[in-house]
């Protein structure tokens, strides 16, 4: 977001008076403040995938998690069903209930801050483990199937949909990353290019010319997907941030 969104919570008091007999009662209940919101993404006018999260940055620590989560609405006309998760004490992660409606403008209100971003066309990617293949759909028609290669056994790519949470053009992988030392057998230090992470902990789609004989027949990864680079290259300009890609065997 191109500013820091400043928003002011001011603490409210609710008085409740009652008379008891010739007595008056009254309790005095101070609502807990918010932070401010620094940032909601996606930010305003950006278009990400179906599955997106939304993620909210608040610029303190936030004591109160469940009055924050209540703050948030995630609205696609009607409100739009999701999970909540923490990382930190200051960002919180909205998750949606299967995905997000394609070709659709996304209003987001948290804590008071609001920003709208759209969801693209519904482009979708479906690695199948066994058969080596990776399909990608845009619109629920399939649009290319390409031979792929997954994770060895010992090193196997997990199953589940997983958003694309970040895009490379050029990368460095590293296997010390992943736990393994580069004077192992296993281990390596590689330029790799046209790439997509999956997960935090390492999984990418990515570009893989040294595989190209066993992709579409054999998984010999260390848990990414393994592309030709003319795929790989086609999957990096066709996918957006907040696609799902669904691996399975």
């Amino acid at each position: 977001m191109r500013n820091a969104i400043r928003y002011l919570f001011v603490a409210t008091v609710v008085a409740a008076l009652a008379t008891f007999g010739s007595g008056i009662a009254a309790a005095a209940i101070i609502e807990p403040t918010f932070p401010a919101v620094q940032s909601i993404s996606p930010g305003p006018g950006q278009t990400v995938g179906i599955a997106a999260p939304v993620r909210v940055q608040f610029a303190e620590p936030v004591e109160n998690r469940t009055r924050a989560e209540q703050s948030v609405s995630i609205r696609a006309g009607t409100e739009l069903a999701g999970t909540f998760s923490w990382t930190g004490d200051r960002e919180l992660t909205w998750t949606p209930t299967g995905f997000l409606p394609a070709s659709t403008p996304i209003e987001v209100t948290a804590a008071g801050a609001r920003t709208e971003f759209n969801t693209n066309g519904g482009v979708t990617a479906d690695g199948d483990m066994s058969n080596h293949t990776f399909t990608v759909s845009i619109g629920g028609v399939p649009v290319r199937t390409m031979p792929a290669s997954y994770g060895k056994p010992g090193w196997e790519t997990p199953s589940g949909t997983f958003p694309v949470l970040e895009k490379f053009s050029s990368i460095t992988f590293d296997s010390r990353t992943i736990g393994i030392p580069l004077s192992s057998p296993e281990g390596y230090l590689i330029e790799g290019k046209w790439a997509e992470r999956l997960t935090w902990g390492g999984v990418f789609v990515h570009s893989a010319p040294w595989s190209v004989d066993s992709q579409g027949n054999a998984n010999v990864s260390h848990g990414c997907i393994n592309l030709a680079p003319d795929d790989a290259e086609w999957f990096y300009s066709n996918v957006s941030i907040g696609d799902p890609v669904t691996l399975h065997w």
